[in-house]
């Protein structure tokens, strides 16, 4: 059953990944986009808390955890999301369904594979700019597109109580910019279309200890290091004025963008298939992301860091009589800095996220759903503010292979 699954959510996700557009923030202008979180939306309604060794959920963000997978499991989720983005002076709306990411991974004894495709980031946006003055100039930015992330990990348990491991991630992708530019009292207008194509390899590693302190109580630890490296791009701009058939094709340039490496590392208690509480402290360098056509004098580049709290609660795991004392109850709180200055400003994102794990009765497979609300941005020093609710639902499949039938 879950080969059928997974065949039919490759077909349909492989036509819709390279299509969505993925976010509707105006600051996705900057860079290669806004970064996506990499992560199942278990671990995203804990606010990236993903500490545990979990058996029969995926943890994509830390490598070493496939090796505690008990079932081959198979993980598909997508958000549908809602931005009201605000000036000083004004405010708009704008809605977004997204592919989040698919996954599987495949127990091996004391090896565990994990493979699949996540979004790393997302560019969507449509600004309109009028400048008053002798000759009024009316500009309009739109762009789309992004990077999707391709990765292979594989992890190896050490001991019953302690886990590495490393994947290694391969990074596509297209963003495009169209910018329409008009005079008044000009009849033609001007548009410049940028399109650019980037690709690169990037490598992951990752550990996870955990041990109990009492009969019921565990210590859960994980840490994991994303290598800084090169993305490629490979730009064309394209030059048309209204009325003239001719258009201007320039040769593309390449562009060496740089990568940052990054440091996560997150501890935890709780008791097993019981409750958790957990914190996720990420730190990520310096990046050097800005290309030909997004470069700007007043935005600069600074350190990411992210502090996170979250956690779940089962009431009753492995109760027969009541449903609801089965389910996950999950909850985080998140802040981040992200590494993105604009008019001397830091772009900070606040959030809070809720969700919930349904299991499929008579098997270890869920349902899970959450929202996450929060603000990213100021309205400070001419910039906007965008308030964001997003409304997510994931599978999580679980099944045995490599089990040779005893019967026929």
């Amino acid at each position: 059953m879950i080969k059928k699954i997974i065949i039919s959510a490759c077909l349909l996700i492989s036509f819709v990944s390279f299509a969505q557009q993925g976010t509707s923030s105006p600051y996705s202008f900057y860079g290669i986009g806004d970064t996506r979180f990499k992560g199942t939306l278990e671990n995203r309604t804990m606010a990236g808390v993903a500490v545990e060794q979990d058996s029969i959920h995926l943890n994509i963000e830390n490598p070493a955890s496939y090796a505690s997978l008990g079932q081959t499991t198979f993980s598909v989720g997508g958000t549908f999301g809602t931005n009201t983005i605000k000036s000083s002076t004004e405010s708009s709306k704008a809605q977004r369904s997204t592919f989040d990411y698919l996954a599987l991974g495949i127990p091996m004894g004391k090896f565990g594979a994990g493979f699949g495709l996540v979004p790393l980031s997302s560019v969507g946006y449509k600004i309109t700019d009028i400048n008053t003055g002798e000759n009024e100039i009316s500009s309009q930015l739109e762009g789309k597109g992004g990077v999707n992330k391709v990765f292979f990990g594989l992890g190896y348990k050490i001991t019953p109580k302690w886990n590495i491991g490393a994947d290694l991630q391969y990074n596509f992708g297209k963003i495009t910019t169209t910018t329409i530019e008009a005079v008044s009292g000009v009849q033609n207008a001007t548009r410049e279309t940028n399109t650019s194509e980037l690709s690169g390899v990037n490598f992951n590693i990752g550990t996870m200890y955990q041990t109990k302190i009492t009969k019921k109580l565990n210590i859960y630890t994980s840490l994991n290091y994303t290598f800084g490296s090169t993305l490629n791009s490979v730009s064309t701009r394209v030059t048309e004025v209204d009325g003239d058939p001719d258009a201007v094709t320039e040769d593309p340039v390449d562009t060496e963008l740089k990568l940052p490496n990054k440091l996560t590392f997150g501890a935890g208690i709780g008791q097993a298939r019981k409750w958790l509480v957990g914190t996720t402290l990420a730190f990520q360098g310096t990046g050097q992301l800005a290309n030909d056509y997004n470069s700007s004098p007043n935005v600069r580049y600074e350190k990411y860091t992210k502090y996170a709290v979250g956690g779940y609660y089962i009431p009753n795991y492995s109760s027969f009589a009541s449903y609801f004392s089965r389910i996950t109850y999950r909850a985080g709180l998140k802040y981040e800095k992200l590494g993105l200055i604009v008019n001397n400003e830091s772009i900070n994102d606040v959030g809070m996220s809720l969700g919930a794990g349904f299991p499929i009765t008579g098997t270890f497979s869920n349902v899970n759903v959450g929202v996450e609300f929060g603000k990213r941005g100021t309205t400070s020093a001419g910039l906007v503010q965008e308030n964001y609710m997003n409304f997510s639902v994931s599978f999580s499949f679980n099944d045995r292979w490599f089990v040779k039938s005893k019967f026929n």
